[in-house]
């Protein structure tokens, strides 16, 4: 198909062993949804089982150097990037705080995504309340489904994810000279542990208690069976206690909750996109693998609401050629490659359902690499049809490699009008849009003649109801002509309306055939929804900036002589893109002589009043160590005051990945820098203009 391409693979094996397992996946999956025979689902997921050893055993064979995610972590935590919560007390599983470093780089990916996002497409921002009320989460469907299997220790009323804590045990096994001695027991366990969160509350119970006869890690005491828990954190509203709430665990159920004042703000016109950032909570058993899994995470969530019967996108010409790499449920079932497309072909050929997903897709592809994730590393990859959400008809998740694997960082699925239609009819609130017809229809009505004043004084309060009903079946004739003889007849009869009885009077409404030509009709908006987890993202930046490079080191003793020598040692990086930098410019003096710091100060002043965030130093060691020092934190360009600075001639500028230096006049150095930060310049442009200089040693 012209537009797309087969992805060639280095490892043909391990990507057919990897579709198999897919395919077998998909397989066990619908034999539970359909309730089959025990005997087929346990056949079936042992023949799963085997798969996935195949294909661990096939990618230990095509495994890439092990990133040094252990030299990460030291930057993070020694640099005050992310650190854990409450640390001095002991800190709390699943909470970070940033650190001066991470708040601004989270700030960086945030208002490039506003820019990106709202500013570009004229979103509507909102900002919803964190604390939400319990019948919201009800009606959306959180409240009875959105669980984990857990086990609880009922000495101590301590909880442990069951999964987590089967995978917990077997690999302590794992590490046992007489486990690893037996080779069909290492493969008997490494099958359990890969399947551990497929596994059916019964299945866990059975693994737990009596195949591994696992303790409370804490205790030692027997644990509970294992029993759903949601994972939603929920609290009370007021003093009363009589109000239940939860802390939102996303943040688009506010935006279909104000649909119609964001409609109403937006003229009545479709389509538009709500935007907001904020919080979401999730009360993980088990959380880990730092920033991947918390409980309390930042998310940027759009909901472009769309008519059903147009999913064209005004802009989708502007991504269309944009080739982008796809892994299509298909393939996954199938040969289990990927392919490149461009956007256009791909909604052309189906492989995307609609212009407008495929736009969102686009764009969240451009986002990713603006702000430094690796091409080479990012997919988008469809949904299984056992795996999407039954109100969905489409749905591919922007997925990045990590040194944990392909991680999910952004969701995009076209949900349909489920949210709306589920609120509507929890509330009896119409959340619907208005769309003129192609051509007037022409229907027969009962045209009602309401005396409101006799209604209002005989149910007061309640009278609203009752005149919201006698208006709304007049385009149900059938209803309302009913109601017209039994009036008639009687001169009176009983209304049940929400459980209540009110007795309608002849006088107060009549009821006579009629037709009305109607112009439009209403519907029910389908939605389009890429929904960002920003904490997945600022760490896939981390990772995928995070290097390390040979350079020549201080001078330092040798042990056995004590003599000063060179030597070469390893210096960590990371390498931002300037834009997203938290830090974007480090000034230094060559010598710490007043003259020299009194510069670097009105430097440092100068580029912090140009809005270019900047630190200085001013210390007395060693340039080099300096440097290093801003290298960690991803500090793009270094400027250095020398003796031609001081004569007038500009200070260098420093690039931190070649480390290459130029001299910049001081009335240009503001225009260079603020260039080169946000992209509208390259750092070749720099060199070629000003060239490149020997770095000065005075």
């Amino acid at each position: 198909m012209e537009g797309i391409a087969v992805i060639s693979s280095k490892n043909e094996k391990l990507d057919a062993l990897k579709a198999q397992a897919s395919k077998q996946g998909a397989l066990v999956r619908q034999l539970k949804a359909d309730g089959a025979e025990h005997t087929r689902v346990t056949s079936a997921v042992e023949v799963l089982k085997k798969l996935k050893i195949a294909v661990e055993a096939e990618e230990s064979k095509d495994s890439e150097p092990d990133f040094d995610r252990e030299g990460l972590d030291s930057i993070l935590l020694r640099r005050m990037v992310v650190v854990p919560s409450f640390e001095i007390h002991g800190g709390e599983k699943g909470l970070f705080d940033f650190g001066p470093v991470g708040c601004q780089l989270k700030d960086n990916i945030l208002s490039i995504w506003k820019n990106h996002f709202i500013l570009h497409e004229s979103m509507l921002q909102i900002e919803c309340t964190c604390l939400t009320s319990e019948s919201v989460l009800k009606t959306s469907g959180h409240v009875d489904r959105f669980t984990d299997n857990m086990v609880k220790d009922p000495s101590t009323g301590a909880c442990y994810r069951a999964d987590k804590l089967l995978e917990d045990h077997i690999e302590r096994l794992l590490e046992k000279k007489e486990v690893l001695a037996d080779e069909e027991k290492v493969m008997e366990y490494q099958r359990i542990f890969r399947q551990a969160d497929a596994y059916s509350v019964q299945e866990l119970h059975e693994l737990i208690r009596y195949k591994f006869e696992i303790k409370s890690p804490d205790t030692g005491h027997e644990l509970s069976e294992p029993f759903p828990f949601n994972l939603m954190f929920a609290t009370t509203i007021g003093p009363e206690g009589t109000s239940r709430g939860f802390l939102r665990p996303e943040t688009a159920q506010g935006m279909f909750v104000n649909f119609k004042r964001l409609l109403d703000y937006n003229g009545g016109k479709l389509p538009f996109a709500a935007a907001q950032i904020g919080l979401g909570f999730r009360n993980e058993i088990s959380p880990r693998a730092g920033l991947l899994r918390v409980r309390e995470f930042c998310m940027a969530e759009i909901e472009h609401f769309v008519d059903e019967n147009d999913k064209s996108h005004p802009s989708f010409s502007d991504v269309a050629d944009l080739e982008i790499t796809l892994f299509p449920s298909d393939r996954q079932l199938g040969d289990g490659k990927m392919i490149s497309a461009k956007v256009g072909a791909a909604v052309e050929h189906r492989i995307i359902g609609n212009e407008t997903l495929a736009y969102f897709m686009a764009r969240t592809h451009l986002f990713l690499l603006k702000i430094g994730v690796n091409p080479k590393k990012l997919r988008f990859r469809q949904h299984l049809p056992t795996e999407m959400a039954h109100y969905a008809s489409d749905c591919w998740d922007a997925e990045v490699h990590m040194s944990y694997g392909w991680i999910e960082c952004v969701g995009h699925a076209d949900r349909s009008c489920y949210d709306l239609v589920q609120h509507s009819n929890a509330t009896g609130i119409d959340l619907v849009a208005t769309r003129k017809l192609p051509e007037p229809k022409v229907l027969d009505i009962a045209a009602a003649k309401i005396q409101k004043g006799l209604i209002g004084k005989a149910f007061k309060k309640e009278a609203a109801a009752v005149l919201g009903y006698l208006d709304d079946i007049q385009m149900r004739p059938d209803e309302a002509l009913a109601l017209e003889s039994k009036l008639n007849s009687n001169g009176e009869t009983d209304l049940e309306l929400d459980g209540e009885t009110y007795k309608i009077e002849r006088k107060m409404v009549s009821f006579t055939k009629a037709t009305k030509t109607i112009h439009t009709e209403t519907y029910y908006p389908h939605v389009i929804e890429p929904a960002f987890g920003i904490g997945r993202i600022l760490y896939a930046v981390l990772e995928h900036s995070y290097y390390e490079r040979e350079e020549e080191g201080e001078k330092e003793k040798k042990k056995d002589k004590g003599k000063q020598s060179k030597a070469d040692v390893k210096r960590a990086v990371l390498g931002f893109k300037p834009v997203v930098a938290p830090v974007k410019c480090a000034v230094f003096p060559l010598q710490k002589k007043d003259e020299y710091v009194a510069k670097v100060n009105q430097l440092t002043k100068l580029l912090i009043s140009s809005n270019l965030s900047t630190q200085n130093d001013v210390s007395s060691v060693a340039i080099g160590r300096r440097y290093a020092r801003m290298d960690e934190i991803g500090v793009p360009f270094a400027l250095t005051v020398d003796l031609d600075t001081l004569e007038g001639k500009g200070p260098t500028v420093r690039e931190r990945d070649s480390t290459e230096q130029v001299r910049v006049p001081e009335s240009e150095l503001v225009m260079v820098l603020t260039n080169l930060c946000n992209g509208l310049q390259t750092w070749e442009q720099m060199v070629s203009k000003y060239g490149l200089i020997q770095a000065s040693t005075e």
